[in-house]
């Protein structure tokens, strides 16, 4: 069973931020470092910083020669059974490096000299240049370095969804970038069957088969040998006349792979010595091109059926009080359905000013396009976090509740929110109070009532891409240009 029906959430992985795992069995995605460092999320920033912070002091240590500190560092990349994530068909294994494989980790970084030439300067290009280190095994690595940030990221999202924690559980050895070393704390924890367990944000997983050996090898060592054969005029060029009559000289990679270039890590090694420019190439084309994981990758079902389910809830759900908790329940896992992965990390009640304000719910802007992105990079509205107000009311929201959602904004963490409620009868009115806002202090709040969230969740149906890209784009040009 999933966390989801374990803890009887009624949510889909669409609506849940966290990978819902099922802790008997692994979930054939990985933890990577790469992808989590071309994100703008602020939590995917931390974590980066974390696993940089590892990996440098390491390749220091080596280079120092201090072999016996170096290889201390690897001895707590024990098998990380807690994110269920990774190859195995049955129960969990924790194909990790942990006791001996730790050990053959480490030999193979010092046995390569990658590190010390300066070829090997991230935890991910491990996997590229380093002998018997794949994909699961930097995503294990990954696990224990930055496991005190997946155990918050848990916690968040247990009390987002009232899954119970067990107090005093060791959180077991995490690295602390700013004492440079290992730490161990205790913590609560998310424990399923005696089994403490780590929630992981969707957007820092991947089926991590872009930034990988022979994608590099096949798409820029080979293509940037064919381009040296054909300047040369090396044997390997061929010839065949076009219909036109003009000749074509060409050079196929197989002859390269048969005849010069076989794949092996040994030559990817000493092809990217004499070409560095190429890997550096590789290296910000994926970081361009590779996109957050897909909720459909992980789980799919009929999103026909669950935008009709998600419309018939919202309409059957009565306003007022009564029914305020499961409004804010159904809203959350609403907007992250929406607006993923744009918008990711969802927190609840979340305290600011010493505790004297609290917001409903705030998410991280991890937008590298589109609406989310312009707040902040073209229309110069702080938008690092996304504030949003809940308010099941019967009737319109009147300038107390902007007030309320107005008071927690700041330069420091963001200027925008979204006011979400039921209805707003005098939308002209509404949409004054929001230009008044928007010309006295620049700080710009949208309405989203069930009207706009059913519109936009219809067109998702439809196949209309994005749809509420247009809706908040006319919303935001009606209260900042009026």
């Amino acid at each position: 069973m999933k966390i989801s029906q374990i803890y009887k959430l009624n949510k889909t992985q669409h609506e849940l931020d966290f990978v819902d795992i099922d802790p008997s069995k692994d979930k054939a995605v990985f933890l990577d470092p790469f992808f989590i460092s071309t994100r703008p999320q602020p939590w995917c920033i931390d974590v980066s910083r974390t696993i940089k912070s590892f990996f440098q002091h390491a390749i220091d240590l080596i280079k120092s020669d201090e072999v016996d500190k170096a290889r201390a560092l690897f001895v707590h990349l024990n098998e990380p059974n807690e994110i269920c994530l990774g190859l195995s068909r049955s129960k969990p294994q924790g194909r990790g490096a942990g006791n001996d494989d730790s050990r053959r980790i480490y030999e193979s970084i010092l046995e390569s000299k990658a590190v010390q030439t300066g070829l090997v300067e991230d935890l991910e290009d491990t996997a590229i240049f380093i002998d018997r280190i794949a994909r699961d095994k930097v995503s294990d690595m990954t696990t224990n370095i930055i496991r005190k940030h997946l155990v918050g990221y848990t916690k968040s999202q247990c009390e987002l969804w009232n899954i119970p924690l067990t107090s005093d559980v060791p959180s077991g050895f995490f690295w602390d970038p700013a004492n440079k070393r290992w730490e161990i704390v205790h913590t609560d924890r998310l424990v399923v069957r005696n089994k403490p367990l780590l929630l992981v944000p969707k957007i820092s997983v991947s089926f991590h088969k872009e930034y990988i050996d022979q994608k590099y090898y096949q798409h820029f060592a080979l293509n940037y040998l064919q381009g040296e054969h054909l300047a040369k005029d090396s044997s390997l060029v061929r010839e065949r006349t076009l219909k036109d009559g003009s000749k074509h000289r060409y050079v196929t990679k197989k002859d390269i792979k048969e005849k010069e270039a076989p794949f092996s890590k040994e030559f990817l090694r000493e092809f990217t010595k004499s070409h560095p420019e190429v890997f550096k190439n590789f290296r910000s084309s994926k970081a361009q091109s590779v996109q957050p994981i897909g909720n459909k990758d992980l789980e799919d079902i009929d999103v026909g059926a669950l935008v009709d389910y998600l419309i018939n809830l919202l309409n059957s759900l009565t306003a007022g009080g009564d029914n305020a908790s499961a409004y804010h329940k159904l809203i959350i896992g609403v907007l992250e359905f929406i607006f993923y992965p744009s918008l990711n990390n969802p927190v609840k009640e979340k305290e600011i000013n010493d505790g004297r304000k609290r917001i409903d719910i705030t998410f991280d802007n991890s937008a590298n396009d589109g609406f989310f992105y312009t707040l902040h990079n073209l229309h110069q509205i702080t938008s690092r976090y996304i504030f949003v107000e809940c308010k099941n009311y019967s009737e319109d929201p009147k300038n107390p509740e902007i007030d309320q959602l107005a008071g927690r904004f700041s330069v420091n963490t963001s200027k925008f929110g979204f006011l979400v409620c039921r209805l707003i009868s005098d939308k002209n009115l509404f949409l004054k109070r929001c230009q008044d806002m928007w010309k006295q202090k620049n700080e710009l709040i949208i309405p989203l009532t069930d009207l706009e969230i059913i519109a936009i969740l219809k067109n998702i149906k439809s196949g209309v891409i994005r749809t509420e890209e247009q809706l908040l784009n006319d919303l935001r040009r009606k209260i900042i240009l009026s």
